[in-house]
């Protein structure tokens, strides 16, 4: 017993001496970020309305529009991206709870044998001797230089990225559920005006067409009517190919084959606008909230801890081993061997250090490498803030002079009209101010389009649309039946993801 206590007196002074090699992960600095002002995004929060944080969760409902609020809760439910970035969650536990596995003993073995031998040689005659035995090894590794706890910390970061990533996608078919419904709406509108202006020109035509049988016109006149009428009908097969298109597109966003949906039947030929409110607030602290951004930090520090477990394997390895064993010999006796052995060992790949010195390279190579990756993101992120502010603040100012504009061609087509009725005007004019208002609307509902894109696109580069998934299952309810009958997930797949407005709380990491 005095052996066994020495034994474990050792075992917690070698545990009491573990250190953690590797670097530390830091948030990396951003050079230019702190003295960012905000460029264009900027300039419309000084006019904008403020609210809060919270309200910029589910911004499509701003636009007050029921059929976009159902495609958006149905892209980021059905949708083939969010799911699959729902799957990789379940991978990342899954690895994470492989890295926590590490902490206990990594050796479990269990080893029986049986031995027959006879005295002349000969199988079958003579005396024959049986030897048998079963015995039991252990060994446990002590995580002396951190290698497991750095594993950990490296899956664990691994699967915060991953939520990230999933946050990432929702805030992505969010915005693109959002900007395929407005370009639906807008091609509905300039089919709409095309049609309207095509019944125009045809009862100009028709116009034409009695007058020159009287005698009163020309055949010119005529003609271009005719021609001008058919050039807009020739345009309402096109408009309608493009409509299927984004139709179709709506569809496979939604997981739907093509084909109309008849949940957009509501609000047809109607563009969605909506207000902008923003969030008054850092511009860093706000590209950092950004889920793409998260995620790449995540990765980053996911990284860092492998630079730590390329290290430890540098210094030797300190394990606790241990076996027991029984032994039974034949014919005639009784007596039995019992053996047990326990005590620490050392291992130490000394003439392998080329290759684990280069490895720690590699890993520090790869932290780099996504270091790199991670500015990039941050620079892309401000890059498309600014843009879509800028488009926002500049299509707003081109739908209010198009509004005047239309109102003019309008007024300038009317007078045309009563001019030629009154011989004032030859038919030339009423053809160019119907051409002046059909090119004036189909500029406005264009820019009108343009409007609603770009705030889609503001509330995108903000980041916001994510929050709401947090608290609905990951994996629904088939695909987690179908998973929990193939494999033994045990509560994998219905753990909940972590608030959104909480810091996420690792998942324990013995799932054994």
């Amino acid at each position: 017993m005095s052996g066994l206590k020495q034994l474990g007196a050792l075992s917690m002074v070698l545990l009491a001496g573990c250190t953690t090699v590797g670097p530390d992960f830091t948030r990396p600095e951003v050079p230019w970020l702190p003295d960012w002002s905000g460029g264009a995004w900027r300039s419309i929060a000084d006019t904008a309305p403020g609210r809060d944080a919270t309200r910029n969760d589910e911004w499509w409902r701003s636009f007050g529009d029921p059929a976009l609020v159902w495609l958006v809760a149905e892209a980021q439910r059905a949708n083939p991206g969010v799911r699959t970035a729902g799957l990789r969650i379940m991978e990342a536990r899954a690895v994470l709870g492989i890295a926590g596995s590490a902490m206990y003993p990594q050796l479990q073995q269990v080893t029986a044998q049986a031995l027959r031998s006879d005295r002349n040689g000969t199988v079958g005659g003579g005396e024959a001797f049986w030897s048998s035995g079963v015995g039991f090894d252990l060994a446990w590794e002590i995580d002396f230089w951190g290698k497991f706890r750095r594993g950990i910390e490296s899956a664990d970061a691994a699967y915060f990225a991953s939520i990230a990533q999933y946050d990432d996608v929702q805030v992505l078919v969010a915005a693109q559920a959002a900007s395929l419904y407005a370009t639906v709406r807008t091609i509905e509108l300039r089919l709409l005006i095309t049609q309207e202006n095509a019944a125009i020109q045809q009862r100009s035509l028709e116009i034409t067409e009695r007058l020159f049988r009287s005698g009163q016109d020309s055949e010119l006149d005529v003609q271009q009517a005719r021609s001008q009428y058919l050039a807009t009908l020739a345009t309402i097969p096109e408009l309608q190919s493009s409509l299927r298109q984004a139709q179709n597109a709506v569809g496979v966003l939604i997981a739907r084959p093509p084909g109309a949906l008849p949940e957009l039947d509501s609000g047809q030929a109607r563009i969605p606008e909506a207000t902008l409110d923003l969030v008054f607030e850092l511009p860093a602290a706000m590209l950092r909230r950004r889920p793409d951004v998260r995620a790449a930090e995540l990765q980053l520090a996911a990284q860092s801890a492998q630079i730590g477990v390329s290290q430890a394997a540098l210094y030797p390895s300190i394990a606790l081993a241990g076996s027991v064993g029984l032994t039974t010999t034949s014919p005639g006796s009784s007596n039995s061997t019992r053996s047990w052995f326990l005590g620490p060992t050392l291992a130490w790949n000394v003439f392998d250090y080329g290759r684990l010195k280069n490895q720690v390279l590699v890993q520090d190579a790869r932290f780099q490498q996504l270091y790199e990756q991670y500015q990039d993101v941050v620079l892309r992120a401000a890059r498309e803030l600014d843009e879509a502010a800028t488009g926002f603040v500049n299509s707003r100012a081109q739908v209010e002079v198009l509004r005047d504009s239309v109102r003019a061609a309008r007024r300038s087509l009317d007078i045309a009209n009563l001019q030629y009725r009154e011989g004032l005007v030859d038919f030339q004019r009423v053809l160019d101010s119907q051409r002046a208002l059909f090119t004036q609307q189909e500029r406005l509902v264009i820019s009108q389009g343009s409007v609603a894109q770009n705030v889609v696109a503001v509330y995108k580069a903000m980041g916001g649309g994510w929050q709401a998934a947090r608290a609905r299952p990951v994996i629904d309810e088939s695909t987690r039946a179908v998973m929990g009958a193939r494999s033994d997930w045990k509560g994998l797949l219905q753990a909940p993801l972590p608030p959104a407005a909480t810091n996420p709380q690792p998942l324990p990491t013995d799932t054994r």
